[in-house]
């Protein structure tokens, strides 16, 4: 039966709608350059709800006035950020697991303070509430998620809004010295589109999903151009002395307020020559730049009107161009502008940056389109746009860059994508990972990975419709956004769906499929595949082994933290069929005969088109040997050679179309990937044989020839040209004569050598595909090694000659960049005994060219970067000869913040970094960049800074990190985590708290991090996980208890890990091999819980540590609760005491949560092999006053004393299972296990009976009931689960039973005084006599010593009756 339809997200909205509604915004402002103050008024049209209270964000602005509807207004006003820096505040970091957790802490706890409003306006009375207070209640429950409830279009004919609710709310405010949202560098003033930061510079709703027009004018002086959105309507000069300027813009299309920009500064207006839409602003030193980059894009403009049939949704399209130490990003979009670095303009000599500025400026206007014009529905439909607009870049390249461009740029993206989508951060439409983590997955390199998986499963939709349909579906969604009757401009991942099925064909098994699997969840497909020729039947035996890069663990975990997730558990497979591709001497075939579901192990038998002549074989002479040899003829190596050449396959491809995001390992003989590379005309199996070649173990001289002949041929792609030089550089060896380096010095000295003198000629670089090439080959020659992993002598004079003798005169294009490469490949030499000659010279070379470079400065200081760069590699690799003190005093003076460009400066400190690390440890390295941080002045700057320190934590990342680290840099980081600075820069806050996570061995992500958990850090007494025991009001009566937590690392990740720590030997249980965490996964939480005691009369005190580490169900939600008591009624065993332990009863863990109840832990499983074969059994109570709530699987930690103890309550359960036996004992015997599992059998079945009597007595009832069916197969298949994990849990238990008898033979000891020795033989008898009569056996001590005083039941059973 087909599941009931589940409701709409507008249904499950509340009737009254209490979130406030912007209709319209108008922000009048004026700028003071001089004293870097804006001051002005906001107007806002608002829907307010029934409550009377609106709520806005503001940020670093000094709110004077409010008015509503001409009257003033009663407004609170709180700002997000709180400087509660104290001494006390990190006290309790003293490692990085725990300067992790407290990084989690702030981190969430300042992005969650940012969501909600803090500019909060009573704009009438509630006619529901009757004081003030009741109302700010109100407003803290219903504001919270008012930017998620409300909708961008709304109308008096919904019901909930009418045209009295409409309120005008006009804001004056001033913000004085703004260094958040928005950035003033003497006489130029920026905006940037940082995750909520808009509010910093204007009071607005800065919601993702709060949309409304704007008009905006903007005051500045009559020299400077105010640029902004929407269409300029006119300017206005003032009569002011000076006189100001006025700008009037107009936004007619509703957008967010984080895409409202604002550039000022004394631009250079450059209209575009062929559309009159265009124009592009700059600084006056950058014009001619300018205009040479900008030249094409009319043609970028008009291929995506072209494309989508649809002219441009704004009025006009600006282009901002300003320095880059001022920008915070490359590129900071805003509706219908952009503003860029200045670093992505070049003029006509500059070859290398062509390209990559193209695709950026191409892809910013895309962003128009897919992300401003059309917005997402919700935060989770965010990869749609996303992926939309990377799509249209995409068609833009394969139109005037080429299709072998976009194929090589798809196939490696897809490359990285497989690598990096092994964890739930890398889902795309999933609600956990867009809400819980605050936005926060689009920076970093998990944006761009998730960007270039959303491009590509969006790329696998095209292939399946065809690429009409595809753009078919686009112009609809933009046609149904301009329908000025009724416009819809949001879109959904459901509504993409549905056209894919309407418009696309694409039938909903396959969607309904395709979407969870690829959209809603993590992982790639891995296939490995080998096969094998049957030439009587002419047929290719394919083997496949499929597996999922991604663990099962982090599958589980997305579809049980999405409740919308329909992927079914245990179902790794992928929809639809992948094709094979056979080229044999017939010509090329298809077959789509591989399916991606289904079992793992796969056997495809593919029939071959093309036959083989048949060819008669010699009879044997008559004066043959036995053997079937002869002298003359040598006939097994003949049919040796039959089987192994003679077949009609050239070679094989798997997925050529690239139809699915896989990561394939496909296995062939080594001539069929030469004919790949040289028959194939297709880059990405150009690419993936060279990359195949390179690989193998023993190279050939058939591979290098290959190789070499790939890259002489002028008419292949250079980019895979370039991967041929690197696998020449590869496998030059002396077992091949050096054959890569001779042929890549041959190949560079024929193009670019005169013959007569030996020496390079000047440069020429009309070729530039020829330029490219000859650009990489120094880099590849560099690569080369030697048996003692030095650079061969050759390769360093070979280097060393292109730098000594290049000419560039008579060239009209610049050099920079091959000059770059050149020193970049010196870096990478490895000098030995014989090349060590020459590093006087190099190191005299890069002296002058640093001279020459700073006389004249080079494009964006490309030749310095490459020499700081060179010269800090060479001196990390000659560490024992080279000075590094001097080598820092060189360098030092690149970090001058006022004559050296923003690049070098970043590169000196980098190299500086590098330095510290490898001189004095991460963790000097650390203290050095919270140093650099704070003098360095560009945003931009700090972040690169922190992108270069998360990989040297990540080198230096392991299990002896913990100790490398100090606590006075952890708590550095921590203070800087949570300072001003950060606040101001988003992208430097986030890169803080992912080197904080990589130093404590997790993923640099939020995912994972349990929202429930983390508490704000305000006060030391709430952070500090260890509580004082002087606190507790009753500790003369009852002892204290200590809790230590570490947070919870991945949600839902089933890690085993039966651990005892302190002493204890335990039997851990076999892991599964779908739930082994990795290093990428988080570890389990651990819970300690120390129980102090008054001292006895003698003082001595003698205490047991146990450490028991659990798996973890799910989110970890813990508070401090008050003392409980425990009466322990076993003996104390020595601290060395191995002990076992297993996990039960997992579903009644979660739901003990009421008070006053009880714990059971049940010692039991104990054989004692005596006379009588009788099982003991060890039980102990606590009962527990007040329960903290867990929601995972906690294990505690126990430490006690002589005296009674008290201990912490859980809500779940532990039952811990020791064994003990003597020195002849053996294992346990099979009756009692088989009487157990009998017993199990029949409780079963009669729980079975007493269902199947209950549901036929109500079936009759409950058979046209859908709802009652549905319940009835949900509780089937939840059954099945459950004996599948009873079934492994049997299994396990067996398994830990066997290991445990044969270990733990001193679980309870003979005596609770660990220093007393007692006869064992005598302690046997009195176990004998006591399990026999039953009694009880207690064991007394006098007063005034240290051992307890113990009472043991034993329950014995015999055999033949268990």
């Amino acid at each position: 039966m087909a599941k009931a339809r589940k409701q709409k997200i507008e249904d499950q909205r509340p009737e009254n709608s209490s979130a406030a509604v912007v209709r319209h915004q108008k922000l009048c402002i004026s700028i003071d350059m001089d004293k870097r103050l804006i001051f002005g008024y906001t107007e806002l049209k608002i829907d307010v709800p029934e409550t009377g209270l609106v709520g806005l964000h503001a940020d670093n602005m000094t709110i004077e006035r409010i008015l509503v509807d001409g009257e003033p207004a009663e407004f609170e006003f709180f700002p997000h950020y709180q400087n509660v820096d104290n001494e006390r505040r990190w006290r309790s970091v003293s490692c990085t697991s725990s300067a992790s957790d407290a990084a989690c802490s702030t981190y969430m706890s300042s992005l969650d303070k940012e969501v909600s409003p803090n500019l909060l306006i009573l704009c009438r009375k509630s006619s529901k509430s009757t004081s003030d207070q009741e109302g700010r209640i109100n407003l803290v429950n219903n504001l919270e998620h008012s930017s998620g409830e409300a909708k961008n279009d709304f109308s008096s004919s919904n019901g909930h809004v009418v045209d009295e609710n409409v309120k005008r709310v006009r804001i004056d405010y001033w913000v004085e010295k703004a260094e958040s949202g928005i950035h003033f560098r003497d006489n130029v003033l920026h905006t940037d589109n940082q995750i909520r930061r808009a509010h910093c510079w204007f009071p607005c709703m800065d919601s993702s999903l709060q949309s409304c027009c704007y008009d905006l004018e903007f005051t500045v002086a009559s020299n400077l151009v105010a640029v902004s959105n929407g269409t300029l309507l006119y300017q206005v000069m003032s009569k002011d002395d000076p006189p100001r300027k006025t700008y009037v813009y107009k936004l007619s299309t509703p957008v967010t307020a984080e895409w409202i920009s604002l550039a000022v500064a004394p631009f250079e207006i450059f209209p575009d020559r062929h559309n009159s839409l265009l124009s592009h602003m700059c600084l006056p030193s950058s014009l001619s730049k300018l205009q040479n980059t900008v030249g094409f894009f009319h043609n970028a403009f008009s291929h995506y009107e072209d494309y989508l049939s649809s002219s441009f949704p704004f009025g006009s399209y600006k282009q901002v161009f300003i320095s880059p130490e001022m920008a915070v990003s490359s590129m900071s979009l805003g509706a219908s502008m952009c503003i860029f670095s200045s670093q992505v303009l070049f003029d006509e000599k500059v070859i290398d940056q062509t390209i990559d500025t193209r695709i950026k400026l191409a892809y910013a206007l895309a962003r128009q389109w897919f992300g401003m014009f059309i917005t997402a529905e919700a935060q989770n439909d965010e990869w749609l746009l996303d992926g939309l607009a990377g799509f249209l870049t995409d068609s833009f390249v394969k139109q005037f860059l080429g299709i072998n461009e976009a194929r090589y740029r798809r196939y490696k993206a897809n490359c990285a994508v497989c690598k990096a989508d092994v964890n739930g951060a890398t889902a795309l439409n999933l609600r956990v990972a867009s809400t819980e983590i605050y936005g926060t997955q689009c920076i970093g390199l998990y944006g761009k990975i998730r960007s270039w998986k959303a491009v590509a499963i969006l790329q696998m939709l095209e292939k399946q419709m065809g690429p009409e349909s595809f753009r078919k579906i686009l112009q609809v969604i933009i046609y149904r956004a301009q329908n000025t009757n009724r416009s819809l401009r949001t879109l959904s991942t459901k509504e993409f769906r549905h056209f894919a099925n309407k418009i696309g064909n694409l039938e909903r098994p396959f969607l309904k499929e395709f979407f969870p699997r690829w959209v809603g969840s993590c992982g790639c497909p891995v296939l490995r595949m080998g096969f094998s020729y049957n030439k009587r039947r002419n047929m290719i035996e394919l083997a496949v082994l499929r597996s999922c890069t991604a663990t099962a663990g982090a599958i589980t975990s997305i579809s049980n933290g999405n409740p919308d997730s329909e992927t079914r558990e245990g179902d790794v497979g992928w929809p639809g069929m992948m094709s094979i591709r056979v080229h044999e001497l017939d010509g090329m075939y298809d077959h789509p005969s591989l399916p991606m579901a289904g079992e793992s192990w796969q056997l495809l038998e593919i029939q071959c088109h093309s036959k083989l002549a048949a060819r008669r074989f010699q009879k044997p002479k008559k004066g043959s040997k036995p053997d079937g040899s002869d002298d003359n003829a040598d006939g097994a190596p003949t049919l040796d050679m039959r089987s192994g050449i003679e077949s009609p396959l050239l070679w094989l491809r798997v997925d050529p179309e690239m139809e699915y995001l896989a990561e394939i390992h496909f296995h062939q003989p080594v001539q069929m990937w030469i004919n790949q590379l040289e028959k194939d005309k297709d880059v990405v199996a150009q690419s993936q044989a060279i990359s195949t070649l390179e690989m193998l173990p023993n190279q050939s001289f058939s591979v290098v020839n290959a190789l070499n002949n790939f890259l002489t041929d002028s008419k292949a792609f250079w980019r895979v040209r370039i991967e041929a030089a690197f696998a020449l550089a590869h496998t030059a060896s002396e077992e091949t004569d050096w054959a890569g380096l001779l042929h890549l010095i041959k190949f560079y000295k024929s193009r670019r050598f005169d013959a007569t003198i030996g020496l390079p000629r000047p440069n020429d670089f009309h070729d530039f595909p020829e330029y490219f090439v000859l650009e990489a080959i120094p880099h590849a020659i560099a690569m080369v090694r030697a048996a003692d992993k030095r650079s061969p002598r050759e390769a360093v004079e070979f280097v060393l000659q292109l730098l000594k003798y290049n000419d560039n005169n008579g060239n009209p294009y610049s050099d920079v960049y091959w000059l770059a490469a050149l020193v970049q490949s010196i870096g990478e030499l490895e000098f030995g005994q014989q090349s060590i000659q020459f590093l006087s010279s190099i190191l005299k070379r890069i002296d002058r060219l640093l001279q020459f470079d700073r006389l004249m400065p080079s494009y964006n200081g490309i030749l310095t970067i490459s020499c700081i760069r060179a010269l800090t590699q060479i001196a990390l690799k000659l560490s024992t000869s080279v000075p590094l003190n001097r080598v820092s005093d060189l360098i030092k003076p690149f970090r001058d913040l006022e004559t050296v460009l923003w690049q070098v400066r970043i590169e000196a400190s980098r190299a500086l970094l590098d330095i510290e690390f490898y001189c004095k440890g991460l963790d000097e390295a650390l203290s050095l960049f919270m140093i650099f941080v704070e003098e360095e002045t560009s945003l931009r700057g700090q972040v690169k800074l922190a992108v270069h320190v998360m990989h040297l934590c990540q080198i230096k990342c392991g299990p002896e990190l913990s100790n490398a680290i100090k606590s006075s840099t952890l708590v550095a980081l921590l203070r800087l985590l949570g300072s001003r600075k950060a606040f101001n820069n988003v992208f430097l806050r986030h890169h803080l708290f992912c080197i904080l996570q990589i130093l404590a061995g997790r993923p640099p992500t939020l995912y994972g991090v349990p929202k429930v958990v983390v508490h704000p850090v305000e006060d030391a007494e709430t952070c500090n996980p260890v509580v004082d025991a002087e606190t507790c009001s009753d500790q003369k009566a009852k002892p204290f208890l200590k809790l230590r937590i570490s947070k919870p690392q991945e949600p839902g990740a089933d890690v085993p890990s039966n651990q005892l720590h302190d002493g204890l030997s335990a039997a851990e249980p076999a892991k599964e091999e779908d739930t082994v965490s990795n290093g990428h996964e988080r570890r389990v939480p651990v819970v300690k819980i120390r129980v102090k005691q008054q001292p006895t009369a003698s003082g001595r005190v003698v205490e047991i540590d146990q450490t028991v580490e659990g798996s973890r169900g799910g989110h970890n939600e813990s508070e401090l609760a008050a003392s409980s008591s425990m009466s322990v009624d076993a003996p104390l065993r020595v601290a060395n005491e191995p002990a076992s332990t297993s996990h039960h009863n997992i579903e009644e863990v979660n739901s003990s949560h009421d008070h006053e109840s009880r714990m059971t832990a049940s010692i039991g499983s104990v054989k004692v092999m005596n006379d009588d074969e009788v099982r003991k059994e060890l039980q102990c109570t606590a009962d527990s006053r007040k329960v903290s709530s867990f929601e995972g699987q906690l294990s505690p930690s126990i430490k006690t004393n002589n005296n009674e103890m008290d201990a912490q309550r859980y809500s779940c359960s532990q039952t811990l299972s020791g064994g003990r036996q003597d020195d002849n004992a053996t294992m346990l015997a099979p009756q009692v296990q088989n009487s157990m599992e009998k017993r199990r059998k029949e409780k079963k079945e009669k729980k079975e009976k007493k269902r199947r009597r209950e549901e036929k007595s109500g079936e009759k009832r409950h058979r046209d009931d859908p709802e009652y069916l549905e319940r009835k197969r949900l509780k089937k298949e939840q059954k099945k689960q459950r004996e599948k994990e009873m079934e492994k849990q049997r299994i396990r238990e067996a398994k830990e039973s066997s290991v445990d008898c044969q270990k733990a033979g001193r679980i309870v000891e003979t005596s609770a005084n660990p220093t007393t020795s007692v006869d064992s033989k005598k302690w046997e008898e009195a176990e004998s006599k006591a399990t026999k009569s039953g009694v009880e056996v207690r064991s007394v001590s006098n007063e005034g010593s240290t051992v307890h005083k113990l009472r043991i039941k034993f329950k014995s059973r015999t055999i033949g009756n268990s």
